[in-house]
């Protein structure tokens, strides 16, 4: 029998965090940035919600909730599109702006998805070195060449954890030619409180070159549920919505997104335990000679370079008593470093005495 012939693709698939180790029970998956609170309660109202009509599509264009986002980010209902997580809106993004021809800037030490997209539809991916494991402006505007078509930003970074200031932000869009887009990714915003950090979205609502990215995969707890949003100038999101699949956020996605922005208490309790474990866990860390970030997103990225320990050690032993942090060898190729998401304060704990006793 003959296979019809398809197009190969040269790229490194995604790899998501581990979620399970074999014969070892009550894992504790500390690896793919997840809500340590779970979902607002009025989220779990939603998902309890016995009348909802699933033999039924859900609305296409995601009205009720784009007015919500629109509401509560004072922003242009117009200038919203949702997205199956923001994962989707990349996509699009990528199949609207590129062709073989083309060349996409991202950090070396960046969100993987926006890399495989661009490779996808055939586009040169160029990285920009980093300082420090920091996105480095001078760095991006090196690289920049008559055919850059887009610059791809996560601020705070995944994996980095680290981030552009409010001034270096808009720096780097003055240096930039305006006919490249920018697309600034949001996805841990809510998390951040430095003085000197301002959202993309705060930034450039207005700017005609300039596409933001929003989740509800992180600090509200959506992540099974595949719902994110993109804001952007009228004509982008126009001709995104030509090419954005039909009914592609479910109904039980819009509804609890609609929830979960209504909740500000669960928002406010999500930002506070993460702050106050986050510096918990990295004081614990210091005293062990592992290294990190400032705290920012609601991940760190642990240096082993001073330890008595390599990383994979640690990630071995780690997975032996239940315990799974990411590697960021596979696809970001940064060696002898892992990602810890900030848990519960149980899995905190555990992880804590855990690793103390590895070092004693």
């Amino acid at each position: 029998m003959t296979v019809p012939k398809f197009k190969k693709f040269k790229i490194e698939a995604y790899k998501p965090g581990k979620s399970n180790i074999a014969k070892i029970r009550n894992v504790i998956k500390l690896s793919a940035n997840e809500s340590a609170l779970g979902v607002s309660p009025r989220v779990k109202k939603i998902l309890q919600n016995k009348e909802l009509l699933i033999s039924k599509y859900p609305d296409g264009k995601a009205k009720n909730l784009r007015k919500e986002i629109s509401k509560k980010y004072k922003c242009d209902f117009e200038k919203i599109i949702c997205g199956a997580g923001s994962d989707e809106i990349i996509q699009m993004i990528c199949q609207l702006y590129l062709k073989p021809s083309d060349e996409v800037i991202v950090p070396q030490y960046s969100f993987l998805m926006y890399r495989i997209y661009a490779q996808i539809v055939g586009a040169k991916v160029v990285f920009s070195k980093e300082e420090n494991f920091k996105v480095s402006i001078n760095e991006i505007i090196k690289k920049v060449t008559k055919k850059t078509k887009i610059v791809f930003i996560a601020n705070p970074n995944n994996p980095t954890g680290t981030y552009l200031s409010r001034a270096e932000l808009i720096e780097l869009r003055l240096k930039l030619n305006k006919n490249i887009l920018l697309v600034l990714d949001d996805a841990y915003f809510e998390y951040m409180k430095n003085k000197d950090y301002k959202s993309g979205l705060d930034l450039f609502k207005n700017k005609d070159n300039v596409v933001v990215l929003r989740t509800f995969s992180k600090i509200y707890g959506l992540a099974s549920l595949r719902v994110g949003w993109g804001h952007g100038p009228k004509k982008i999101i126009s001709a995104m919505n030509l090419i954005r699949p039909p009914f592609n956020v479910n109904q039980v996605a819009q509804l609890a997104a609609i929830e979960a922005l209504k909740d500000r208490n669960f928002i406010n309790l999500s930002v506070k335990h993460n702050i106050t474990e986050a510096n918990k866990v990295r004081n614990v860390l210091e005293k062990l000679k592992i290294f990190s970030n400032e705290v920012t997103a609601n991940f760190l990225l642990l240096n082993f370079d001073k330890c008595k320990f390599s990383a994979n050690n640690i990630l071995n032993k780690m997975q032996l008593k239940g315990i799974i942090l990411r590697s960021t060898e596979d696809g970001y190729n940064i060696k002898n470093k892992l990602r810890l998401t900030i848990g519960s304060k149980k899995e905190n704990m555990r992880f804590i005495k855990t690793i103390k006793a590895i070092f004693n």
